[in-house]
């Protein structure tokens, strides 16, 4: 007995039968047989929507010609071929400048889905931080077609050039940098000296030399003639959080070295914020990732993009937030908010984090700078007492 339904019950099919028959036989495959399973669970009320997923396999397969009907597809319409594959790859190597880490993750995670499918390998240890965050972003394609990972990979590689290119661009007013500083830009102007993260193509992701500098420039703010001190990003992130590669350079000592000396780094870090002795302010422009996010509750005030997310993912890549963020968080938003957030790794919108506590004020992107130094340069005009009352209202916050 044939494995294909009665299609007499189906009048609707009847003039597509011989087109499918025939396509059976052209692609030479046993798929139409799952295809006939699949699409005859729906009911008869559901064969319009059965025959557009009939046209979406055949497109799905790449199907152009065959004798009862010629299909004719642009290029956009068309999948990308091995070769336009092996050009993207190629293309990739050739890059003159890093793309950041999120976008390698995704090439990754592209290549080997369109290379050997969905993720079929082990899940490495919570301490095998590279291996794991590849890991996470090619299961998190799950079952992709190849095909459709090849064509995301090759679009990916193509538009890569020019949003490198516009990411690289320099905002009005910071193309000035400070001399002193690989990863920053540091000026001081009306008042106010203004730090900004300064690797862009890297979403301002903190490297160990980034953490250095933002040290050594707070430490040269509070004894300049400033009257507050702000931190930026440059570009469209706010700052990713950390860079991986922070995680690679294991020295002679080993891992246990590498855990001391960073956890020394980051006490001198957070240090630096806390002691910090002027208004400190944090003017978020786009997306802020973990350590990022942790420490703004260390901030005097923060002011936020209504394009800017906050996101504490620890629990994901098996660590725990810093910054004393379990301390101030807390006392920010409350336990239920604060576990949903550094715990669960909810994503926060500017709006969302403004509700809760941990922004001050979320302006429209299209008027946020100026809108803010309008406010902030208002701000450097008061008298000098204002760090003897901030220094009260730290207190405050800390025992209260």
């Amino acid at each position: 007995m044939s494995d294909f339904p009665d299609l007499r019950y189906f009048p609707i099919w009847s003039c597509f039968c011989n087109l499918f028959l025939k396509l059976t036989h052209y692609l030479k495959i046993n798929l139409f047989h799952i295809l006939w399973k699949r699409t005859f669970r729906l009911s008869v009320d559901t064969l319009n929507f059965s025959f557009v997923f009939c046209l979406e396999f055949v497109i799905h397969l790449q199907v152009v010609s065959f004798p009862v009907v010629q299909l004719h597809m642009n290029r956009t319409a068309m999948r990308a071929s091995q070769k336009d594959f092996e050009n993207a790859v190629n293309q990739v190597k050739l890059l003159k400048k890093d793309p950041g880490n999120e976008v390698k993750l995704k090439l990754y995670a592209l290549y080997k889905q369109a290379t050997e499918g969905p993720c079929d390998m082990p899940k490495p240890g919570v301490f095998d931080l590279i291996n794991k965050a590849k890991w996470d972003a090619w299961n998190t394609l799950g079952t992709l077609p190849k095909e459709t990972a090849r064509q995301n990979y090759v679009d990916l590689v193509s538009s890569l050039s020019s949003s490198l290119e516009s990411s690289s661009q320099v905002e009005p007013g910071t193309d000035r940098k400070s001399t002193a500083y690989e990863t920053l830009m540091v000026t001081s102007e009306d008042g106010i000296t203004k730090i900004t993260l300064n690797r862009p193509a890297k979403k301002n992701a903190i490297n160990i030399e980034m953490y250095h500098e933002i040290m050594r420039a707070l430490k040269a703010a509070s004894k300049d003639d400033s009257s507050i001190t702000v931190l930026t990003g440059n570009g469209d992130y706010y700052s990713s959080g950390n860079d991986l590669t922070n995680f690679t350079d294991i020295p002679p000592g080993g891992v246990e070295e590498k855990a001391k000396n960073s956890a020394i780094l980051l006490r001198e870090f957070v240090g630096c914020f806390i002691d910090f002795p002027k208004p400190l302010i944090a003017m978020v422009n786009g997306p802020a990732v973990g350590i990022s996010v942790t420490i703004l509750g260390l901030f005097d005030a923060v002011y936020a993009s209504d394009r800017a997310t906050f996101h504490t993912p620890f629990s994901h890549l098996g660590q725990s937030p810093e910054g004393c963020s379990s301390y101030t968080f807390l006392k920010i938003m409350g336990p239920a908010k604060a576990t949903e957030m550094l715990v669960f790794g909810k994503k926060l919108t500017a709006g969302e984090a403004c509700a809760q506590g941990l922004v001050t004020e979320v302006f429209p992107d299209s008027t946020f700078q100026k809108e803010v130094w309008t406010r902030l340069k208002a701000f450097a005009k008061l008298p000098p007492n204002v760090s003897i009352h901030l220094l009260l209202l730290r207190t405050l916050k800390i025992i209260s």
